[in-house]
């Protein structure tokens, strides 16, 4: 379906951007992965999913909470591809603490990763989307940016405004082929939840298991997590012709947490 077209994902190298970008490259995508990590892993998953799917796999290291290095992620993906096509802004940091302590420095740390990454890779994207006529924005928003929660003041902030750029972006673009569209997962298992089902296990002294079921009954009525492979299926669909007058909208993929 997606022959010939090129996509990055960004914070991809793990959870659920990883998921998203196996699934655009099994759909026949060139994909440019984008995230930290072991440099010997990166270029074993960089290879795999060469291998596997017979696409081109390119790693660039951008750090998402700069703003050269993500217009200049852009740049660099058209100098190579000489397109692109799809941009999925996955990229993202958590901390959680009350409002009142929320330290300034993570504030802006997970306003820079969360929202400013995401503007900046759209307005360095899009003229060279209008340009072809065709191109695909998804922005990985969450169910916190419909939301709210206790503890998550930056999280949420950034989320709900995460929104707010996919709605503007999909008006300004609307009739030029480009679309933008924001994904809202639920509660996804991911290096991310583990270490917040961590927290809940020794916080209240119960198994992680136990903290798991605490952690979506209290949130996720399907009392299931979102998998990464099913987000990559829902930025799959905004990527085909089904999708073409999908723009400006937020989809849930959270098993009824935003239906309450």
């Amino acid at each position: 379906m997606l022959k010939g077209k090129v996509a990055i994902v960004t914070g991809s190298t793990s959870g659920i951007g990883l998921g998203i970008a196996r699934e655009l490259a099994r759909l026949r995508a060139d994909i440019v992965l984008n995230g930290f990590g072991d440099a010997n892993e990166i270029e074993a998953i960089r290879s795999g999913i060469e291998r596997e799917h017979g696409v081109r796999v390119s790693y660039d290291g951008a750090d998402m909470s700069k703003e050269d290095a993500v217009r200049g992620l852009v740049t660099a993906t058209v100098a190579k591809f000489g397109r692109l096509d799809i941009v999925v802004n996955n990229a993202g940091i958590q901390f959680t603490a009350p409002v009142e302590e929320f330290p300034a420095a993570r504030w802006n740390a997970i306003l820079a990763i969360n929202l400013s990454a995401a503007f900046h890779s759209i307005a360095a994207a899009v003229p060279q989307m209008k340009k072809q006529r065709w191109g695909r924005i998804v922005n990985i928003a969450s169910a916190h940016g419909l939301v709210g929660s206790t503890h998550k003041a930056a999280y949420v902030a950034a989320k709900h405004g995460l929104i707010g750029l996919t709605k503007v972006v999909g008006l300004e673009t609307a009739g030029s082929g480009v679309t933008c569209n924001a994904v809202c997962p639920g509660w996804v298992r991911t290096p991310l939840v583990d270490k917040q089902i961590n927290d809940i296990a020794a916080e209240r002294g119960i198994s992680q298991q136990d903290a798991a079921r605490d952690m979506l009954a209290e949130k996720q009525p399907s009392l299931e997590f979102v998998s990464p492979a099913q987000l990559g299926g829902t930025v799959a669909f905004l990527c085909s012709g089904a999708a073409d007058q999908i723009t400006g909208t937020a989809i849930s993929v959270d098993g009824g947490w935003t239906a309450r």
